[in-house]
């Protein structure tokens, strides 16, 4: 019979799922809505500030240079929050990272066209914040702000299934393009929005991302492999022998420190 194992939500393929939503709509909002900056693709902004450099529009390439900063402080940041609270018990780290996401982009939404380069940068840092934190989901590699990883390693899975024929491997690469699709539709709906509501689009993330949030306290179900039972099963036997003779020795020791002592006596 196969054990089961309560683990955090936060690598689980519905929050992957419900944050490339989020991830998608940024991008949409900061590009469509903010002076065609990206939030995510970093790459592309590149692009644009090296274009814009060797024409000397000073002005525009800085456009593009503060995204790519506050992307890098975004990493930074949340590195620092798991370090700092990695061992909390009451709230996951990356709880946190969310809740300052959040308060981010509400912020963002109240910016008017004349603020867009301060929106850009703090959307850009939320991004950066939440790519770092979640970069697994059912324990490998994703990222729910980008899709070019997420493809590469979808198509890579295909391929893979095609020789093998293991379904768990075609089940990981319909994880990976799952998440695609969830990315388009998050874009689709930050795209279609802005012509409703403007700037306050980017709080229907904040609402994407506070759902998140809730479900983080949910622990997920997950069964244990077989494989992984024995495994353990050996390391605590192991563990219990390395106890056992460490008492043994400390016997052993203080057996020879009290008859030294004897005879010095």
């Amino acid at each position: 019979m196969q054990r089961k194992l309560h683990g955090q939500m936060s690598e689980s393929f519905l929050i992957a799922g419900i944050l490339s939503i989020s991830g998608g709509l940024q991008d949409a909002y900061t590009y469509m809505y903010r002076g065609k900056v990206f939030a995510n693709a970093q790459t592309g902004n590149i692009v644009l500030l090296a274009q814009n450099l060797i024409d000397r529009n000073w002005s525009v390439a800085l456009r593009y240079f503060s995204p790519l900063l506050f992307f890098a402080l975004g990493v930074a940041a949340a590195e620092c929050i798991h370090m700092r609270y990695q061992k909390a018990q009451r709230i996951h780290w990356r709880q946190l990272v969310l809740a300052i996401e959040i308060l981010l982009l509400f912020a963002v939404g109240f910016f008017p066209n004349e603020m867009d380069l301060l929106a850009n940068a703090m959307v850009s840092f939320a991004c950066a914040m939440q790519v770092q934190a979640f970069r697994k989901v059912n324990g490998y590699a994703f990222a729910s702000t980008m899709c070019i990883g997420n493809l590469r390693s979808g198509m890579e899975s295909l391929c893979a299934y095609g020789k093998t024929k293991d379904k768990k491997i075609l089940r990981k690469s319909g994880n990976y393009f799952g998440i695609i699709f969830l990315f388009a539709v998050g874009a689709a709906l930050g795209g279609h929005m802005i012509g409703y509501i403007g700037a306050r689009t980017i709080w229907i993330s904040c609402i994407i991302l506070l759902i998140s949030f809730l479900c983080m306290f949910i622990k997920e179900e997950k069964k244990e492999h077989p494989e992984i039972v024995q495994e353990e099963r050996e390391i605590r036997e192991n563990l219990q022998n390395i106890r056992k003779e460490a008492k043994d020795v400390e016997h052993i020791l203080e057996d020879d420190i009290r008859s030294q002592i004897e005879k010095k006596k």
